[in-house]
This record gives C-alpha cells, structure tokens and sequence, in this order.
C-alpha cells in the first residue's frame, strides 16, 4: 500500500489557546473483587433496537463494569469489528458518536460490528501509573486490548479482525493502542486527535487539559519527559505501525463548509485553537510515518475547527480509504 499524504505536514507552532475541561461523573456498577477470578465478561445486555444494543462487560484490571454501545449488522452473521472511542469525557457527559454524530446512520448499511466502550474521561484510554483520587483505577490500554476484544468476539461471534479509531482526546491513542498491541488490530485511525504526545505542546496541553478537571496529570505516564510520554507516542514508535492500516486527520482550525455552522454564529475560538493544535501533531505524525517508510493516509485539511461536522466527515473519509479495506468489508 502506497502513502497517500493530503495536505502538508507543518513544523510552525501556531499559538494555541487550550479549553479546560470541567470534571463530570458517572455512576459505575462495581463488582466485588472476588469477581475477577472470573475474568471478563459480559454482565448485562440492554436491547435499544434490533441492531443497538448496550453490553456491560466487567473489566478485571479496573475491577468495574464498563458500558459499551454495540452496533450490529442489519443482516446480522459473523462480521468484523470496529472500536471506535469517543472523545475527551468518555460520552459520560452523553456527548458523543451515538448522539452528536450521524454514526449509527452510516455504519446501518455496513458489514461491521462497532463497540463504542463508554467511559475513560480525559484517561486517554491507556494504562495509568498510578490510581487517581477522583477517577480511580485507569486500565484502559488493558481492557481495550486485552479483554474487550475476546469478550466481544464471543458475544457478537464476530470474524475476529478488529480495527480501532479514536477522536480528539482518544484519536492519539487509538493510534497507540495499535502499537502496544501489535497485531490486534488491522487498521488504527486517529480523527482531529494529537498522534504526537511527547512533543513539548502536546505535553504541556495534555497536562493542562487533565489537571483542569482536578486531576493529577502526572499519574499518567509521569511528569512531562518522562519514558512514558516517549513510549505512547505514536510519531515516536512510528516503525512500530508497519502492517496496520494507517489513517490521520486534521484541519487547520480556521472554520469552513465541512463544520455546518449556523449563519451568524460566534466565532468558535475553542474549537478553533483545539483544532490548530492537534493539526501540529498530526504534522509531526506524517513526517515520522514518512521517515519510517509506513504506509499511512494522512489527511490535513485546509479549513475545519474542531466540529462534530468535521469528525464525521473524517470518519467517513478513514473508514472508505483504510479501515474497511483492511477488515475487508464494505
């Protein structure tokens, strides 16, 4: 597979004006501990629709319930299996691809499985060194690796080929999760998200974005510059992506058609800087998959902030050009 580069990869640092995320909450079903002898599994399902459903699967090294959205064929039989991750709060806050995206729509008609885990604010979807006061037991690289899978893979009897795709707060990881577990899956997708965690801006904005909601930053991968900030870097570990499908995407910042913004709304001054921001990682990105000689699709896109419109558009753009070739669907 050749690469395919759309756009430039930037080495200007804009100036980046970084959000605050404020903390939310969400109630967890915990399991005593005594479950975990069990191993993961499937706990609960909740039918939404003939092909929505919600599956509880308990997480052993979390010691709790995680809710997950499952997506299913219409036609239903063996298929394979998309893990896509929402954004910065986990849809805890209900923001999300279930409810500000037209996902369920476009993927009605495709031969997938799509597991949406709920849950992870601002974790990154890795595996912490340490447990926070507020959030607790952060194992997220753990159950997307090493239990979700063979969990969803008895319960939905599915083809046994994954891909994985993240946005924003989870677009780098998604990235990382396909390096840490190489093999897992067949094609990895980061959407309007930072594929560059150890840069100094990246750093710096990671730590101010998971601090702002009264959580410790550094129990992470530790304080910025540490071996844990290299080691889940996906620009770092570029050479570590040979033979998965790879896809990246971001936009400039400025705002354009692809956002949908309402005639006379504000200026999105948020959305904007966020956008500029993960623009520069995935810059940083292209030119380690380019020095790496990994074939990758990377898509850096002249005008969009960081809209739900745009996330939408690059999913469509991911799944078409690299994440359905891969499973070999449609």
């Amino acid at each position: 597979m050749k690469s395919v580069f759309r756009g430039r990869a930037v080495s200007r640092l804009p100036s980046v004006v970084t959000a605050v995320v404020a903390a939310l909450t969400v109630s967890v079903v915990v399991v005593p501990t005594a479950a975990a002898q069990d191993g993961p599994r499937v706990v609960g399902v909740r039918d939404l629709s003939p092909t929505h459903s919600v599956v509880d699967v308990y997480s052993p090294a979390m010691d709790k319930v995680v809710s997950n959205d499952v997506l299913r064929p219409r036609g239903g039989g063996a298929a394979p299996t998309l893990y896509l991750l929402n954004g910065a709060l986990g849809n805890e806050d209900g923001v999300g691809w279930i409810n500000n995206s037209g996902a369920v729509g476009f993927f009605a008609d495709k031969a997938v499985n799509v597991v949406l885990p709920i849950g992870g604010r601002l974790s990154f979807y890795t595996d912490w060194l340490a447990d926070d006061a507020l959030i607790g037991r952060n194992k997220w690289q753990t159950y997307l690796t090493a239990e979700l899978p063979a969990v969803m893979d008895r319960h939905l009897g599915s083809t046994r080929r994954n891909a994985v795709a993240g946005v924003s707060m989870s677009g780098g990881p998604a990235l990382d999760l396909a390096v840490q577990a190489p093999g897992l899956y067949r094609a990895a997708a980061s959407l309007s998200g930072c594929p560059a965690s150890s840069h100094p801006l990246a750093q710096a904005a990671i730590s101010v974005m998971i601090g702002g909601a009264l959580t410790n930053p550094f129990a992470m991968w530790g304080v910025p510059g540490a071996p844990g900030w290299t080691q889940h870097d996906p620009a770092q570990n570029a050479h570590r992506l040979r033979g998965t499908a790879v896809y990246a995407a971001s936009a400039s910042g400025m705002p354009g058609p692809v956002d949908d913004i309402p005639a006379g709304s504000l200026f999105p001054v948020g959305g904007a800087a966020v956008e500029a921001m993960v623009n520069v990682c995935t810059g940083l990105f292209a030119d380690a998959v380019r020095a790496a000689g990994v074939p990758a699709t990377i898509s850096m896109r002249d005008h969009g902030s960081h809209s739900w419109a745009l996330f939408e558009d690059e999913l469509r753009d991911a799944w078409y050009s690299t994440i359905a070739p891969a499973l070999g669907t449609r």
